[in-house]
C-alpha cells in the first residue's frame, strides 16, 4: 500500500478536498461510541484531524511516511491538537495500543488494500484485539455489485480533475481499469496528467490494485474473526443497502 501514496502524496489533500460526505457519519459515531478512535490508514488526516477538530481523541496508523510528513505538516499548524492526535508510521498488523478503541475506521475503500484471504483475516483478528468490548468497527466500500454488472473498457477515462495545491497547476487525472472477476482484483493505472503554467505536460503513470467484496463474503469474514455485523447501509446518509446502491457502510461489533 505504501508505494502506491509515496508517489501520489503531493496530490491527495487536492485530489479528495471534495471527499466529505462520510464526515458527519463518523462525528455521529464519534459522539455515540465515545474514544479513543483509531483510524487505520489515516494519510494525511482526512478524517483524523475532523474528529480531533470536534473535540475527539483520535490516533492514525499509516505505513506512508510521505502521507504521514503531509499529515505533521497539518497538525504543526493546529498545536491546540496536539494532545488529542497520536499519527504514527507503523504495520498495522503489529500495531499495539494502551487500551482498547471504542471505535475503529476502514474509512473510504481502505480494505480495498488487503488483498489475499490471509492477509484480510489477519488484520480483522488484530483488529477485533483492539476493539473495546461494546465498541464498534466500521468499514466504508463500494457497492461491489455495481463494478461486476459494469462492462469493462480498456480506454483511459478521465476520473477526475483538480489544481495541486503547491504549484497551482491543473492536474487530469485518468484511469485504465481491468477488473478481474475470478481473483476479485481491480487492476488500475492511474494517469496523473501535470499542466504546467506554459502549457508543458508532465505525465505520472502510478499502478495500483483494489480488491472487491461482496456482502456475504464481508459477513464470513468479519465472523471467523470474532465481530458480528450489526448494520450494513448503502450510504453515508444511512440508506438501506440494496441493488444500485454506491457504498457498502458494515458496522461491526466484537463477539
Amino acid at each position: 500500500m505504501s508505494a502506491f501514496y509515496e508517489r501520489v502524496a503531493r496530490f491527495y489533500d487536492a485530489e479528495t478536498s471534495e471527499k466529505v460526505d462520510d464526515l458527519q457519519l463518523y462525528s455521529e459515531l464519534a459522539d455515540t461510541y465515545g474514544e479513543p478512535i483509531l483510524d487505520v490508514g489515516c494519510g494525511t488526516g482526512r478524517v483524523l484531524i475532523h474528529l480531533a477538530q470536534e473535540g475527539h481523541t483520535v490516533h492514525g496508523v499509516d505505513d506512508s511516511p510521505q502521507m504521514l510528513a503531509r499529515l505533521q505538516r497539518k497538525l504543526d499548524a493546529f498545536p491546540h491538537l496536539a494532545a488529542q492526535i497520536k499519527a504514527v508510521k507503523a504495520d498495522i498488523f503489529t500495531y499495539t495500543a494502551d487500551q482498547p478503541y471504542k471505535l475503529i475506521l476502514l474509512t473510504y475503500n481502505a480494505l480495498m488494500h488487503f488483498h489475499t484471504q490471509d492477509k484480510q483475516i489477519a488484520l480483522l483478528k488484530h483488529l477485533h484485539s483492539l476493539t473495546a468490548k461494546e465498541g464498534l468497527l466500521v468499514i466504508d466500500l463500494p457497492n461491489a455489485g455495481e463494478m461486476f454488472a459494469s462492462q469493462d473498457n480498456d480506454s483511459p477515462i478521465l476520473d477526475r480533475t483538480f489544481i495541486d495545491h503547491e504549484s497551482g497547476h491543473l492536474i487530469m487525472l485518468s484511469a485504465v481499469s481491468h477488473l478481474d472477476r475470478v481473483s476479485q482484483l481491480m487492476r488500475v493505472q492511474w494517469i496523473y496528467d501535470e499542466i504546467a503554467d506554459d502549457g508543458t505536460l508532465k505525465r505520472l503513470f502510478v499502478p495500483h490494485v483494489l480488491r472487491y467484496y461482496f456482502e456475504s463474503e464481508l459477513r464470513l469474514l468479519l465472523h471467523v474473526t470474532g465481530f458480528v455485523v450489526e448494520n450494513v447501509y448503502g450510504s453515508t446518509e444511512g440508506e438501506p443497502f440494496e441493488d444500485g446502491s454506491e457504498r457498502m457502510i458494515v458496522y461491526a461489533r466484537p463477539l
